[in-house]
């Protein structure tokens, strides 16, 4: 599939078992929109994001939760494309990138970002970290895949 700045946003999920973060990012790396939601409230908020974008791909992290993520999706009558990323170190990288967006308040902006720690949960922040990936190119090698994306039609 090639990539180009014409095509729809994608979207990107940080699967969990309480709540899943969420980015919508375009083509051309521009972060549309991001939030946590309850997992529970998934599915809902997958439709809006597919009426209001015209969603046509959504990059799901490898790890906690996504086979059960994919398959919730599937019974929710989904007909998108998903791309498992590999999620390795990207709660790091999305903590650290929370951190430099939200540098504190008070004293606490003169510490370094490695002894500061989050007021809120950043697993949005992890989502575009996952989006960044599949635009990188970067594959999926968990649980013995091969070197390659795995795309899994949802139907």
């Amino acid at each position: 599939m090639p990539l180009n700045a014409e095509k729809s946003p994608l979207l990107a999920i940080d699967p969990g078992r309480e709540k899943c973060g969420l980015a919508v990012v375009g083509f051309d790396r521009e972060i549309i929109h991001r939030e946590i939601v309850e997992t529970q409230q998934l599915p809902l908020r997958v439709a809006h994001f597919v009426g209001r974008f015209g969603i046509e791909l959504i990059v799901l992290g490898d790890r906690t939760t996504a086979q059960e993520t994919r398959e919730t999706l599937r019974r929710s009558g989904f007909r998108l494309e998903i791309v498992f990323v590999d999620e390795d170190r990207s709660s790091e990288l999305g903590r650290r990138r929370y951190l430099l967006d939200h540098p504190g308040e008070g004293w606490q902006r003169f510490l370094p970002v490695g002894l500061r720690s989050p007021d809120q949960a950043y697993d949005d922040y992890v989502a575009v970290i996952l989006a960044e990936r599949y635009l990188d190119g970067q594959r999926s090698t968990r649980q013995g895949r091969q070197r390659r994306k795995r795309k899994e039609h949802i139907e």
